[in-house]
């Protein structure tokens, strides 16, 4: 009995296709709308985590703040050698590594080749904070730190920029005033949470970098500290303990503002996330209106589908058929029109996020529950607004409708 009935509506929709294709096209629509918004933001979502995590796991920064000093200019005061030390110290229950980093953006020359890029003092615990490995090459060595030689890690962009094609390793690049060999390429790390090329960089052991590349003869060198937090060490109780070290670092005396800025990746990534979260299920929520809208289009159409057979149902109901089966009938018509409408939605939106990721350059995130979610949404669509057209159906006179013209 179902399945005849189910031969019927496609027969129907077969006899009528471009009237049902236009009357599917609501559900189609809403369900790829629907569908598509999640994905993309699912998708940025990963992008934003993925981005943020590449500056390593359970991350924690620590920036120079604007100061007013007692002449009331604002100033922003660099961070000491001996401050990262006596700060790693104090640390040491909660932390694995601090890595003090200098910072400078600067010309480099190869051959006739030339770019600006930015050049990091490092010391050795840099790379276990970051998790930064060599994809060709190796990393400096313990002599290479104590010493400060003159040699550098590329980071890919930098390499492209200044090798094109080239072997780089064993080369000689011109920074500033010294001649620096490339000893390593690091591996690509894409673009960081701030929007900025994280291989754009050129990587000194810090004694090369105070000495050749700092322009200033300050003690207060250090730009930034990278730390990373033990495993199993809540990142909200580290990131309290070290603003407590590093006021007593700094001397902050009690009252004044911090000097430093502390800043928790992984807090910074759950809030980012969160967001938009809460901001790809508004955009569903709004996308899914338009599956509304193709519901009010199908009983339109299977109410004017009911005045054109009205004489069928007559003839229907005068050999026998109840209301029920004549209910039924009309009911499951409507549930194949946005079925077959939901499933072509599916298909529609399954390629175009997959296209649009590409173009926006986002990771592909096709969410499977969401569309049986709004497969079985747009058959209960097709239910709610096929009831009324096949409930006045089933309520025909059969007398009434074999005299209808």
């Amino acid at each position: 009995m179902i399945l005849n009935a189910f031969l019927l509506a496609f027969r129907q929709i077969r006899r009528n296709f471009l009237r049902a294709f236009l009357t599917m096209l609501g559900v189609i629509i809403g369900v790829g709308a629907v569908i598509m918004m999640i994905s993309l933001g699912n998708g940025t979502t990963k992008s934003i985590s993925d981005k943020i995590s590449s500056l390593g796991s359970n991350l924690l920064l620590v920036f120079p703040a604007r100061v007013m000093n007692p002449s009331g200019a604002n100033l922003r005061r660099s961070f000491s050698l001996d401050e990262a030390r006596e700060a790693r110290m104090l640390m040491l229950e909660y932390i694995e590594a601090l890595a003090p980093i200098s910072m400078s953006s600067m010309l480099v020359q190869y051959k006739a080749k030339n770019t600006t890029t930015q050049i990091q003092g490092i010391d050795a615990s840099y790379f276990m904070v970051t998790q930064w490995e060599s994809s060709e090459g190796r990393i400096f060595e313990d002599f290479e730190y104590r010493v400060g030689s003159n040699v550098c890690a590329l980071g890919q962009t930098a390499r492209k920029n200044l090798f094109g094609a080239e072997n780089p390793l064993g080369k000689k690049i011109r920074l500033s005033n010294i001649v620096c060999e490339v000893v390593a390429v690091l591996e690509p790390k894409g673009q960081g949470g701030m929007g900025n090329d994280q291989d754009d960089v050129i990587l000194l052991p810090m004694r090369a970098f105070m000495r050749s590349i700092s322009k200033s003869n300050s003690l207060y060198s250090i730009d930034r500290l990278m730390i990373k937090v033990r495993d199993g060490v809540d990142s909200t109780e580290a990131t309290s303990v070290l603003i407590k070290v590093m006021r007593k670092v700094r001397n902050v005396r009690s009252g004044e503002k911090d000097s430093f800025e502390v800043l928790d990746t992984k807090q910074v990534a759950q809030t980012l996330t969160s967001t938009t979260k809460m901001l790809t299920t508004l955009l569903g929520l709004v996308a899914g209106v338009s599956l509304i809208v193709g519901g009010i289009g199908i009983m339109n159409i299977m109410l004017v589908s009911v005045t054109e057979r009205t004489r069928e149902i007559g003839t229907r109901m005068a050999i026998g058929a109840l209301q029920n089966e004549v209910l039924g009938q009309f009911l499951i018509e409507s549930i194949t029109l946005s079925s077959l409408g939901g499933i072509i939605g599916i298909i529609w939106a399954f390629f175009a996020s997959w296209g649009l990721s590409v173009q926006m350059d986002l990771p592909f995130v096709f969410d499977i529950p969401t569309a049986i979610v709004a497969f079985v949404f747009s058959a209960f669509i097709g239910i709610l607004f096929g009831y009324l057209p096949a409930r006045r159906a089933s309520k025909l006179n059969p007398i009434d409708a074999l005299r209808h013209e």
